[in-house]
């Protein structure tokens, strides 16, 4: 049987286990892949830990909503794509951390791009697109991003200066020239947030990609609950805020869209680091801890 990192139950990092489980089946429009690598992204801890509910999950759950490997086999009506193919997929229903995952989502990941970068990608990818596509922020409109130093805000400003859009990014001190070699304006968490971000100039929406339990903050400083979005944070509806869920609708398109960019070169992803996907816990555990700052990719 192959392996995967099961969800046991909710809790600290030592729920995560290492384990047989049954061969997923490609469905209707769906591939298997075979994994080589797994980004871990900060849902997933939420998830794990239980304080994101949002989503129902089975028993001994398998985390991980993106993957890169070989396509292992097909499921009825997949055309355009064989046995064999490399590419960088998006798990809807979760299933990353494991030997084999399903997907209805993929892209053909181009040679010169890693394993490691292919799985750093399809959720963030998708999840800054579908938001900035939710909040119908245009040109000329200024955007506040939430943790815009993270793996989805560093795509959502690149996305959003794309288009004309001002972008102002909160984000710890270690990420300022980042983001501003991006075109973005960094301004710092804490309890001065409002004030400094005022003191840049008005924002008409806020994307809250971080989940750090911000978004009174970003009510006031947006005016209304409906101009503001969050990824994460489970207070969400005690707000009024919109807790947006990766969907096939959300953004038919990301995966393609920010594939070719980051080929081309035009794309930049949050650094990241490889761990062993046995070792899955001890990834949750450094990242919760603050000691790992990059992103990180399980690998098998």
């Amino acid at each position: 049987m192959p392996k995967a990192i099961t969800l046991t139950d909710f809790g600290n990092p030592d729920v995560l286990r290492w384990t047989d489980v049954p061969t997923p089946q490609p469905a209707e429009g769906q591939i298997r892949v075979k994994v080589k690598a797994a980004g871990v992204g900060p849902t997933d801890l939420a998830l794990r830990s239980g304080r994101l509910k949002a989503f129902s999950l089975r028993e001994n759950a398998v985390l991980g909503f993106e993957v890169a490997g070989t396509v292992d086999a097909l499921g009825p009506g997949v055309n355009g794509t064989q046995i064999g193919d490399e590419v960088a997929a998006l798990l809807f229903d979760l299933g990353g951390y494991a030997e084999y995952a399903v997907s209805s989502m993929w892209v053909e990941k181009p040679a010169s791009v890693p394993w490691a970068a292919a799985a750093s990608l399809p959720a963030s990818a998708e999840a800054a697109s579908g938001v900035l596509r939710q909040l119908a922020v245009k040109t000329g409109d200024t955007l506040l991003v939430l943790g815009g130093g993270g793996a989805v805000g560093l795509i959502a400003t690149q996305l959003a200066i794309a288009q004309g859009i001002k972008v102002v990014s909160a984000v710890g001190a270690r990420d300022d020239a980042l983001v501003t070699s991006l075109g973005a304006t960094p301004v710092r968490y804490g309890a001065g947030l409002v004030d400094a971000v005022r003191s840049v100039g008005a924002v008409d929406f806020a994307f809250d990609a971080s989940g750090k339990g911000v978004l009174s903050d970003a009510i006031a400083l947006t005016g209304a609950a409906d101009r503001v979005i969050t990824l994460s944070d489970p207070a969400a509806a005690d707000f009024g805020v919109t807790l947006s869920h990766p969907s096939p609708g959300r953004a038919p398109h990301a995966l393609e869209d920010a594939m070719s960019m980051m080929a081309r070169g035009q794309l930049r992803l949050r650094e990241y680091t490889t761990m062993r996907m046995q070792d899955a816990r001890e990834a949750h555990r450094l990242l919760e801890s603050g000691q790992v700052h990059e992103r990180v990719v399980l690998t098998l």
